[in-house]
């Protein structure tokens, strides 16, 4: 019984819903938040919501130019995507 709460314990732990870590770099040298946001509406993007991640990341929720729903990670420093998940 015990296996099975500490599984339990460990499965909701915030970590297991961790994003990815995209770079250590001081914020000093990342992208402008407005202009990269710009940036990819510029590319076709629909952002429903943009946030900085707990690992250091440019996250949006939206679509992309073809309306297919997109959680997108991005590097803050050079905009390349870090993870991606398309619906």
């Amino acid at each position: 019984m015990r296996k099975l709460l500490l599984l339990s314990l460990l499965a909701a732990s915030p970590l297991a819903f961790a994003g990815p870590q995209c770079t250590t770099t001081d914020k000093a040298q990342w992208q402008d938040q407005a202009k990269f946001q710009e940036e990819l509406k510029a590319k076709g993007y629909n952002i429903k919501k943009f946030k900085v991640t707990s690992g250091n990341c440019y996250e949006i929720y939206g679509w992309d130019k073809d309306k297919r729903k997109v959680e997108i990670y991005f590097d803050p420093v050079t905009g390349k995507v870090v993870k991606e998940e398309i619906e």
